[in-house]
């Protein structure tokens, strides 16, 4: 019994004494707890940005933003469009195009931890042979020379699942009747983004409007946007792209040189944005800025168009279809013609149309600086111009068999003064697209 008092009074006479240790470790384990329980998993979560799209997307046709942050080619392209290393280190060609034979890094592995070697690799092309003889090899094996071969596997190659190789992953996506409605991102920093797609600009922009979003990117039209305090607006230049009127030359009367350069000559292209020259990347390797301009002249368009006889210029009434997409862009084009005395109106169209007069749209430019599917003389599904001309073929044959690159850049000169000179559409400007961030 003596002891226990004993032991009661050392107790309470060590507590009296060190209770403020004590009391700091009680506070100390509390605060300890909280940061463990709530802190630390946010910080591994990492920060999450949810981003607003126009467009209806499968898994199959994603935007290459998006495919890009999840996925690695065996090339990457260069600003000025030359083919880099990528998942490959080197690649050759022993006959002269016709076989490519790239050679694998070595570190690299895919989402799910497995190693990166060449029989985990899939490209699908049609007429072509793969071989993989080892893991770090790929063979393609062509049926014909094809000298911008390093540029198709440029395009990021996954496994099954959407499952890449770059700093980003899916994490999850969420499909509605087929199409994409979100898909989230995650780093290998823990960070998220979440992509959520809309059916239109509309319905995009009120998205941002509720908080459904924090950023829409790659939209035309900035407004009411760059009017608010609480939002940020970046403007870039698609240089990657061009708005084109294809001619249809084989149309009754556009099938007349003089017309095309009369109607080029007449449109006002620095006022709808940063003018583009050709169908050429202005800052390809191979680009050519002493091509025919035709700079806004309409002295020389009346001139051109005042050589047709009467009863043909009453005939020339130039339907212009364009996308909704561009419908302010054609109604400024069309106002120019008829400045002229051309005859014109504007139509739009959802869809590619399979027949029109002059076709107002946005091309993609090739990755590569050839362009054979879009004006060689044999491709009727892609040439949009219905265009034919022996020298631009003979020039179009020779660049995608070239593989000097400085006489590849030679041929490319030679085919965008020529193809200039004959007009078979206009090239008008870069578009510029919108981000809108939440501050």
């Amino acid at each position: 019994m003596a002891k226990t008092k004993f032991l009661i009074r050392l107790i309470s006479a060590y507590f009296k004494h060190f209770r403020w240790i004590f009391f700091l470790g009680i506070i100390f384990g509390f605060l300890l707890f909280f940061v463990i329980k709530f802190i630390l998993p946010s910080i591994n979560q990492g920060g999450t940005r949810k981003i607003g799209m126009v467009g209806r997307f499968t898994t199959n046709d994603l935007p290459e933003d998006i495919l890009l942050l999840i996925g690695d080619g065996l090339t990457k392209m260069s600003d000025d469009g030359i083919p880099q290393p990528n998942l490959a280190t080197s690649w050759e060609t022993p006959d002269k195009g016709k076989t490519w034979i790239f050679r694998i890094k070595n570190d690299v592995y895919w989402h799910d931890n497995t190693k990166l070697i060449s029989d985990n690799i899939i490209y699908d092309y049609t007429d072509v042979e793969i071989e993989k003889p080892d893991n770090k090899t790929l063979v393609f094996k062509l049926n014909e020379p094809f000298s911008p071969f390093p540029s198709v596997v440029s395009s990021p190659t996954f496994q099954k699942g959407l499952l890449g190789t770059s700093f980003w992953r899916v994490d999850n996506i969420n499909l509605f009747g087929g199409y994409i409605q979100e898909i989230t991102l995650i780093s290998k920093s823990k960070d998220r983004l979440i992509y959520r797609f809309y059916p239109t600009l509309d319905a995009t922009k009120l998205a941002f409007k509720l908080g459904k979003v924090d950023q829409i990117v790659n939209i035309i039209d900035p407004d009411p946007f760059n009017s608010w305090n609480t939002s940020m607006v970046q403007e870039s230049v698609a240089r990657q792209q061009v708005v084109v009127i294809f001619f249809n030359t084989q149309d009754k009367h556009l099938s007349e040189k003089s017309l095309r350069q009369a109607l080029i000559y007449s449109i006002d292209k620095n006022i709808l944005g940063e003018r583009a020259l050709s169908p050429i990347n202005p800052n390809s390797f191979a680009y050519n800025p002493q091509v025919k301009p035709y700079d806004y002249n309409i002295d020389r368009a009346k001139e051109l168009f005042s050589e047709f006889p009467e009863e043909i210029k009453k005939e020339i009434d130039i339907k212009l279809i364009t996308t909704p997409v561009l419908f302010k862009t054609a109604e400024k084009v069309v106002q120019d013609w008829q400045k002229v005395g051309i005859k014109s109106n504007v139509l739009v169209s959802s869809i590619i149309p399979s027949e029109y007069q002059a076709y107002l749209t946005i091309l993609e430019i090739p990755k590569d600086v050839d362009q054979y599917p879009l004006w060689h003389s044999t491709q009727s599904d892609t040439n949009m111009s219905k265009f034919s001309n022996f020298r631009i073929d003979k020039l179009l044959e020779e660049g995608r068999v070239e593989l000097d690159t400085d006489e590849r850049r030679k041929i490319y000169l030679d085919f965008q003064r020529f193809l200039l000179e004959e007009a078979p559409a206009a090239f008008l400007y870069h578009p510029r697209y919108y981000s809108i961030t939440r501050k």
